[in-house]
């Protein structure tokens, strides 16, 4: 039996390798290749009407590249929008081929591009201001219990004195239940008094005062006034036709009237 150092029982202590370890971190959040796109183009410090897309294309191109080296698995619409890209690339270094009319115009393909990229930026900073507004049970908190507190109404009237007066014209009306009625008047009409007067003035050769020629039996004041003004009125008409003549000697004096010379001409 050979007596062995202690040491050379133990087994051989080999180090470990070290384990290849890869750490991706994506803390943008790209939801699709417009959105990477978006980045890259600001990344430009430019406006989007500005920028570059032969610039953006090698952009993309390389963050494509990049992320393969990385073993990440692509999905199929970042290799369609890099295909897309490297044709439209193509088309805008190349001169343009007229005899191809099927073809779209290279420069409007690019400003299409430029357009959404516009539309997702706006949409993204209407999302961030959104978000970024106070959020319920976040920022701001609602009352629990209500305060104990009276409301106290006191009322302002602002009115005219035509307002009042209406208002108690109005609630006096309803308390009196009265309807007012105006009793038709009687009054002389114009037309009576020149048929009354065209009969008289050819039998009167003299001048006669005006009231002369009221009809008899008239009752109450306004009825006479009335007729004193129709006469009037219908002594004016006939002067004014010739029939009779008026005058008058003094200021609110009796009023005369007589036949006219168109009369006299004709008796």
């Amino acid at each position: 039996m050979t007596n062995e150092p202690f040491e050379s029982a133990q087994p051989e202590y080999r180090r470990p390798e070290p384990v290849q370890l890869s750490l991706f971190l994506n803390l943008d959040g790209f939801e699709g290749p417009i959105d990477v796109l978006l980045t890259l183009a600001r990344e430009q410090k430019v406006d989007l009407h500005q920028i570059s897309i032969l610039a953006l294309a090698e952009q993309y191109l390389q963050f494509v590249q990049q992320a393969q080296t990385l073993n990440l698995e692509l999905a199929a619409d970042y290799l369609v929008m890099a295909a897309w890209l490297a044709y439209l690339k193509s088309r805008l270094l190349l001169p343009p081929d007229e005899s191809d009319e099927e073809e779209m115009d290279p420069a409007a393909l690019a400003e299409a591009l430029r357009f959404q990229l516009q539309r997702l930026e706006a949409m993204q900073d209407a999302g961030r201001r959104l978000m970024g507004r106070a959020q319920l049970g976040v920022d701001v908190f609602a009352r629990g219990a209500p305060e104990n507190t009276a409301a106290r109404f006191r009322s302002v009237y602002d009115v005219t004195l035509y307002d009042l007066l209406r208002g108690y014209g109005d609630q006096h009306a309803r308390k009196q239940h009265q309807t007012l009625r105006i009793a038709a008047t009687d009054l002389y009409a114009v037309e009576d008094a020149v048929e009354r007067l065209a009969a008289f003035v050819g039998r009167v050769p003299k001048w006669r005062m005006l009231f002369t020629f009221l009809p008899d039996g008239l009752r109450g004041s306004l009825l006479i006034r009335s007729a004193l003004a129709s006469h009037l009125v219908a002594g004016l008409q006939l002067a004014k036709d010739g029939a009779a003549e008026l005058r008058q000697d003094e200021t609110f004096g009796p009023i005369w009237l007589r036949s006219g010379s168109r009369e006299d001409s004709a008796g």
